[in-house]
């Protein structure tokens, strides 16, 4: 019994939902990239994302373990690992290119043909070290201080500017929309939304003729008419749809060798556009649970958020919550042909190990939060009386 008390404990004070949502995630996702053939590579998507769910797991349960203020404390140990990992990356980094004139560096080779995205683990690191900003804020009482909300945004602005360098605008977009997140959800006033929000109407204009690469004007325009360049620009938008399409109601079937995927009508197939296998093998009904999936996921969070006992906590929910929102905002809506195609997978379905793995200490961090918000409060009360 001494050998399960620590574990009975931890079962006691964990949110068993949102674990119960993440298992479910997890299992569906491996579901659906078990039907994307190999191609003659060594390793299956199934398996390195096996791999990188359960890697996420294991250090989701260890972030569980710390306290989230004790890791916060070390913030600038955070910032300067993230800083020297975006900046190493930069200088030695692999590139992705392709003929579309796509010239990312932004990931590292790890022994064994591997390679390891960063930026998605400064992710995980904006969301500690911006909260932990964002608390000393609040505490202060400076909140409303025009300087310092200054300062916010001038150290969101930093993984914003540097991926960005990286050729990585996937990942930048990211990045600004979990500082939106994270400021709504501190109490910024609205006003210095409407502000970025004019400033980015008056900017767009500019940075479309003097800023985007050739490669990204073109995905602006042709994503309203893929089907003016089927064969080359708008090849992946229009076979997505048609992947989508054809599955119908209830799908073309998992396990129907006949109707097995063909990775080579979707190009980026088991990334980008993850929800196209989804729409082909399980039809509209796989496509809704996937959004249904991820909205009560994103629900749970912003509950956990209300709960938390200070305001560092609440800033990492809305952290994650940022994170997991955007990505599946924007990667739905290329899909679907709503919105550009922008490189930015579905969170947790979508195959990358690096994504995949750090998406589970995100969620780690939020479990952090939940499970010590009594310890918190008490501490809150203390220091109140």
């Amino acid at each position: 019994m001494r050998v399960l008390k620590p574990l009975l404990d931890y079962l006691k004070r964990t949110d068993k939902l949102y674990w119960l949502l993440m298992l479910t995630i997890s299992a569906y996702s491996l579901l659906l990239l078990s039907r994307i053939p190999t191609e003659g590579k060594s390793r299956s998507v199934f398996t390195i994302q096996l791999i990188a769910i359960l890697l996420g797991y294991c250090g989701a349960i260890l972030i569980t373990l710390i306290d989230y203020h004790e890791i916060a404390s070390f913030w600038y140990l955070v910032a300067g690992f993230c800083l020297f990992l975006i900046l190493y990356t930069k200088l030695k980094g692999t590139a992705v290119t392709n003929s579309g004139g796509v010239n990312a560096q932004a990931w590292i080779k790890l022994p064994g043909g591997l390679t390891f995205q960063p930026s998605e683990l400064v992710k995980i690191g904006f969301m500690i070290t911006f909260s932990k900003h964002i608390s000393e804020v609040k505490e202060r009482g400076l909140l409303y201080s025009f300087p310092h909300v200054m300062l916010l945004a001038a150290h969101a602005a930093v993984p914003v500017i540097l991926v960005h360098f990286q050729g990585d605008d996937g990942a930048a977009v990211i990045f600004f929309c979990m500082f939106l997140a994270m400021a709504f959800g501190s109490g910024v006033q609205l006003r210095y939304f409407v502000a970025v929000f004019a400033s980015l109407c008056v900017a767009f204009p500019l940075a479309y003729k003097f800023m985007l690469k050739p490669y990204q004007k073109d995905r602006l325009t042709i994503f309203m008419h893929p089907d003016s360049d089927p064969l080359d620009k708008g090849l992946q938008q229009v076979q997505g749809r048609l992947s989508i399409g054809s599955g119908g109601l209830w799908g073309r079937g998992l396990y129907n060798e006949q109707t097995r995927v063909n990775k080579w009508l979707v190009p980026v197939q088991d990334k980008d556009y993850i929800f196209s296998v989804a729409g082909e093998l399980l039809g509209f009904v796989g496509c809704v649970l996937i959004i249904l999936l991820l909205f009560t996921l994103l629900l749970r969070t912003l509950h956990i958020a209300r709960k938390a006992g200070d305001a560092m906590g609440n800033s990492i929910c809305f952290g994650f919550f940022g994170m997991v929102a955007a990505q599946a905002l924007f990667n739905l809506g290329m899909c679907l042909n709503l919105l550009p195609v922008m490189g930015v997978t579905l969170p947790f379905f979508s195959a990358g190990g690096s994504s995949a793995a750090c998406l589970y200490l995100g969620f780690g961090l939020v479990l952090n939060v939940h499970m010590h918000r009594t310890v918190t409060d008490k501490v809150s009360l203390k220091k109140f009386s």
